[in-house]
């Protein structure tokens, strides 16, 4: 039987902290718009960083980074959908879901042999609950706030790099222009001030959910079983577990296929997890080398005391 779920506010040493806040990202109603990357980099100030198409995608920001917090994955499969159905007594068409199965082996799709499904994804800082990125800053430029989340301080951050390799999910990025790292603080100013982040603010479909991550979790799993109902069998929550290797996501996400088609780690873990344990061994291997250096030493000492007795 698992515990309690850890808090990482409290745990940071926040007494009376509010209810940690997060993300819940539904990709099932992602449109691909990109508000949200354009609402960040107003409200952040952040750089445009290209707007150069890949040839590969219409993506044209292609994912995370320095200067690209919010990123919404265009993700193009060539996975034929069924033709829209007949009109409804109202009048309406009845379109099918994305996900609806394809026609069978050796038959083709109404809409002919061509036909691609697109997959809408808006990625962000997941805001790990062990965050090893905090565990590997030298400087204290990275630090937990009182919301669960996790900052990058620039005026603080000396450009070592050690947070890079450190996250599982391969979110944080350095400037080149000066090599400080930055990424997503799910505008910490804007929570202080009783707002929501603007990429959520600024979400036309309610993709981007933001609120009490205890509530956005049971809006989420609600969410899975309706799309379950609706015959949807392939929709998924990712990072809302709180056991799982990074201790669940302050930024969670609903998928309609598996992880690494959105680019996303299957199994995420913590990076400094086995830290302890190799300190330890590290330690043992020191004392070890000591030992034998010690051992050496006298066993020389002993042959000259030896040979000056002759």
């Amino acid at each position: 039987m698992s515990g309690p779920e850890p808090d990482p506010a409290a745990d940071a040493g926040y007494e009376d902290a509010p209810p940690r806040v997060g993300f819940f990202t539904d990709t099932s109603v992602c449109i691909g718009c990109k508000a949200c990357e354009v609402a960040c980099k107003e409200w952040n100030a952040l750089p445009e960083d290209g707007l150069t198409l890949t040839g590969m995608s219409y993506d044209n920001t292609q994912g995370l980074g320095a200067s690209t917090w919010r990123h919404v994955a265009f993700i193009e499969q060539p996975k034929p959908v069924p033709a829209p159905g007949p009109p409804d007594p109202e009048g309406r068409t009845l379109l099918p879901l994305a996900t609806d199965p394809a026609p069978a082996q050796g038959t083709q799709s109404p809409q002919g042999p061509g036909d691609m499904r697109w997959l809408m994804s808006s990625d962000v800082c997941k805001h790990c609950t062990h965050a090893a990125c905090l565990d590997v800053c030298p400087t204290g430029s990275l630090f937990r706030t009182e919301f669960g989340t996790v900052v990058v301080q620039q005026d603080i951050c000396n450009g070592c790099g050690y947070c890079v390799p450190a996250c599982p999910y391969g979110v944080i990025e350095q400037r080149p222009e000066d090599g400080r790292a930055f990424k997503c603080t799910m505008c910490y100013d804007r929570l202080g001030a009783g707002q929501e982040p603007a990429c959520a603010k600024a979400c036309p479909t309610e993709s981007i959910q933001f609120g009490p991550l205890d509530e956005l979790r049971e809006r989420a799993a609600l969410r899975v079983d309706r799309l379950h109902e609706a015959g949807v069998p392939e929709a998924r929550l990712y990072g809302h577990e709180p056991d799982d290797g990074v201790g669940g996501d302050g930024a969670f996400f609903l998928l309609l296929d598996e992880p690494e088609v959105y680019g996303l780690p299957p199994a995420p873990v913590v990076t400094t997890r086995d830290l302890p344990t190799m300190w330890k061994h590290a330690g043992a291997a020191a004392l070890s080398l000591l030992s034998a250096a010690g051992a050496a030493h006298a066993l020389t000492a002993l042959a000259r005391l030896r040979k000056g007795s002759r």
